[in-house]
């Protein structure tokens, strides 16, 4: 998984400063982010504390882990199911 620019604090400050009156443009210039990393990251964590962020992200990483295990098994699945079809 790649990794992120920003920490879950970071962007929960950034945020902040948003919805204290801080213009867009401003935190733009200021962190070096996009419009559009700023408002997807105001539809995702808008109204969350910290800990529910945290959270968040635990378990999306948490589901990406269990995707991939689940990958492997099925891959695991099919590869055995092929050598039993062969040796029958």
């Amino acid at each position: 998984m790649a990794k992120k620019r920003f920490a879950e604090s970071q962007i929960y400050r950034i945020l902040q400063e948003n919805e204290a009156g801080v213009p867009i443009q401003d935190l733009i210039k200021k962190y070096g982010v996009s419009q559009a990393t700023i408002y997807n990251w105001k539809i995702k964590y808008g109204g969350m504390n910290i800990t529910e962020m945290r959270r968040i992200n635990e378990l999306q990483e948490e589901n990406d882990r269990l995707k991939r295990m689940f990958a492997d098994l099925s891959l695991e699945n099919m590869t055995l199911k092929s050598r039993l079809e062969k040796d029958k």
